[in-house]
């Protein structure tokens, strides 16, 4: 199961981490010193690392079964952790499992047992209940987001998941808000707390109004979107409907987006994140689901189309933006008679006009019907776009390697060539199918 297990430091370097913040520092010695560790910290500061690490630490390489269990509320916060699990190169086998994708999937997977078993609560109870791996040897329990993760797992299932645990001797909770009550049967009496949500922020987060002239905000949206320009940015919308009504209008102004909401197939969720991240769209119409526990880069601003019920929601959608030091704006669209809840708090009220034009992306993603099953690699795939699609190196964007697929970031103008150049050629051994998605 483990193969070449690698040192903290080295782990560090291949991250390209030469030091760790002081919530990382104190996170990891008190995981490594308490039975139990409650960790409150916000989005962005790194929290995944402050437990992988001393995870790792407690792995024996010996044991060819799962040894630790991080129970996460969200599919795209279990691909993440697998994701940086893998960059670490540590030597362990780690997957993630989830609701919206078969079982079967699943199951190829816990053939080869992984030491480190990454899911969301109803999946992991389904996977337990089969007794599909033996849970004895699971002894360090990460629950992720645990505000999010028990309200998840509400129907029983994490209750159901905490019955085969008996021999965890390692407790870690973690959440980015506080004042969510534990359940008992997580037995976190006597729990280690490190709470680092009271310390100011070094980030530095502007909070602007925008009036809307009536009811209506959806021309105030496109304003505010032509006042910002192509920078990358979240517009933030409480229920799917809205959601789905404002990306139909935002297309009627082709202005190019795309949307994330629980309602979405995982395919599709996961590629409307690539896109984000590798630049074919700077726009994300969004719920809540996008406010914490998914991989995207640094926002340049969020937009509150809609301002959330809860001063939770409301904290983490701004934690999408000015991130540890960096500087960002959260506007908020104020109806023509709209009042906002008491939590919104001060905010600078602006005029927009749509003084900039939103130029069409440079980049657009093709699809690759191949990954690292195939034994293809990203080097491969680079080989590939040089010799037999002739770009140069500044024409190759970011490239996502998936287990089955990958996807590449390309300029726009050239994607339909390529596609005639590339689809249905040999990548290694497998013959590809290369679209644009």
């Amino acid at each position: 199961m483990a193969n070449n297990i690698k040192a903290q430091q080295e782990i560090l370097e291949k991250l390209s981490i030469y030091a760790l913040n002081s919530m990382q520092t104190s996170a990891i010695e008190s995981i490594e010193k308490n039975e139990k560790t409650i960790l409150l910290s916000p989005t962005g500061t790194g929290k995944t690392l402050a437990f992988l690490l001393p995870l790792l630490e407690a792995l024996d390489p010996e044991i060819e079964e799962v040894q630790a269990l991080i129970v996460v509320p969200s599919r795209e916060l279990a691909i993440q952790i697998e994701t940086v699990i893998r960059n670490m190169g540590s030597g362990y086998k780690a997957n993630a499992i989830y609701g919206g994708r078969s079982i079967a999937k699943d199951k190829i997977e816990l053939k080869h047992t992984p030491a480190i078993l990454i899911g969301t609560p109803g999946r992991l109870a389904d996977h337990f209940e089969q007794a599909r791996f033996t849970t004895k040897f699971i002894k360090t329990l990460v629950i992720d987001e645990f505000d999010i993760s028990i309200e998840v797992g509400a129907g029983g299932e994490m209750k159901f998941i905490m019955s085969y645990l008996a021999n965890v001797n390692k407790r870690i909770l973690t959440s980015a808000t506080q004042g969510a009550s534990i359940p008992k049967y997580l037995n976190m009496e006597g729990a280690k707390t490190l709470n680092f949500l009271t310390e100011k922020p070094s980030s530095k987060l502007e909070v602007k109004t925008v009036v809307s002239p009536s009811e209506n905000k959806h021309n105030t949206l496109v304003d505010l979107l032509h006042h910002v320009g192509n920078e990358p940015g979240i517009v933030f919308c409480n229920k799917k409907e809205r959601l789905e009504d404002l990306s139909r209008f935002l297309d009627k102004k082709n202005i190019s987006h795309t949307c994330f909401h629980g309602g979405m197939e995982q395919r599709d969720r996961e590629r409307a994140l690539i896109k984000l991240r590798n630049g074919s769209v700077t726009v994300l119409v969004a719920s809540d689901l996008a406010a914490r526990g998914i991989d995207i880069p640094e926002m340049s601003y969020i937009i509150h189309y809609e301002i959330p019920e809860a001063i939770q929601e409301y904290t983490h959608r701004n934690g999408r933006t000015a991130r540890v030091n960096s500087k960002g704006t959260a506007y908020l669209i104020k109806g023509d008679r709209e009042v906002f809840p008491d939590f919104v708090g001060k905010s600078q009220t602006i005029r927009v006009n749509a003084a900039k034009d939103i130029k069409p992306p440079f980049w657009t993603t093709l699809f690759i019907s191949g990954g690292r099953k195939d034994k293809i690699s990203k080097g491969d795939i680079a080989g590939l776009f040089f010799k037999q699609g002739g770009i140069s190196q500044d024409q190759l964007g970011v490239i996502e390697l998936k287990p089955d697929c990958a996807f590449v970031a390309v300029p726009l103008v050239i994607a339909d060539s390529l596609v005639e150049k590339l689809n249905n050629v040999r990548l290694k051994k497998k013959k590809v199918r290369v679209t644009v998605i």
